[in-house]
This record gives C-alpha cells, sequence and structure tokens, in this order.
C-alpha cells in the first residue's frame, strides 16, 4: 500500500478537540482542500463521508469526547491524489476484530458501520496504533481518470 506519493504537499497539520464541533471544522478543511486539489463532485462527495465518519470515531469512540485529547488531523495533496491522516489519543483498537456490518446479526445494529464505509468510499485505508496510545487512520483518495 502507497501511502505517501512523492512530491505530496502538506496542507494542513493541527490539533483539534474532542467535540462534534471539530467534526464539522475537519470536514469544512478537508472538503476544502479537495477541492483545491481539483477532485470531482462525486469524489469530493466520498471524501467528505469518510473524513467525517473518521473524525466522529476519533472523538466519540477514540477520545471518548475527553476534552483533556485531541484529535490531530494532517491532509497533504500529492499531483493525483489527496491524504488525510486523522489520529486520536484513545485506547486504541484491533480493526481486524470489529463485527461484519453485513452479517444477518449485525444488519439492524446502529453502529458499526463506520470503518466499512470509509474502506468503500476511498482507495486506501491504513488503520494502525500510535504511541504512546491512540490510533491513525490514513485515508487516501485518487483523482478519477476523464
Amino acid at each position: 500500500m502507497n501511502l505517501r506519493e512523492e512530491g505530496e504537499t502538506e496542507i494542513v497539520n493541527q490539533f483539534l478537540d474532542s467535540t462534534l464541533e471539530s467534526v464539522d471544522q475537519a470536514e469544512s478543511i478537508i472538503m476544502e482542500a479537495a477541492e483545491k486539489a481539483g477532485f470531482e463532485e462525486d469524489d469530493m462527495h466520498k471524501i467528505g463521508m469518510a473524513a467525517r465518519e473518521c473524525m466522529v470515531n476519533a472523538v466519540v469512540h477514540g477520545n471518548r469526547y475527553n476534552t483533556n485529547k485531541k484529535v490531530h488531523l494532517a491532509v497533504s495533496a500529492g499531483r493525483d491524489t489527496l491524504t488525510i491522516r486523522i489520529s486520536d489519543e484513545g485506547e486504541g483498537f484491533e480493526a481486524s476484530n470489529l463485527p461484519d456490518p453485513l452479517a444477518e446479526e449485525n444488519l439492524l445494529s446502529h453502529s458499526g458501520r463506520g470503518i466499512f464505509l470509509i474502506r468503500a468510499f476511498m482507495d486506501e485505508v491504513d488503520i494502525h496504533p500510535v504511541s504512546p496510545h491512540g490510533t491513525e487512520v490514513t485515508l487516501v483518495k485518487k483523482k478519477s481518470l476523464s
């Protein structure tokens, strides 16, 4: 998985509070970056949905709204890609242990589809623990060939 394109330019590198307002703020920042990078409307929608879901996971499940914990947002753009890194300061989790949202027993569940949706909307997704604690999710979207 190539998660870093040569010649990538960092657009954003900041820490956000563990609030739902930060989810909106991050989505706005990411959408502006995607637009400036020249992504088409359909891809912009996918980027926005994935980024929003990832931020919600970081705030709600990772940091658990803890005001002492931050969410780190980094966005960079390459010639044909947008890379988004979102990390929390939570206890972390193992992505391979997540229940299958398409399994019959999970179809009516109110949660558990976030990572599934993120993977569906983005071209590359990497989830890994960060030191000393927390989880970083790297999302990569490649420009559609028109």
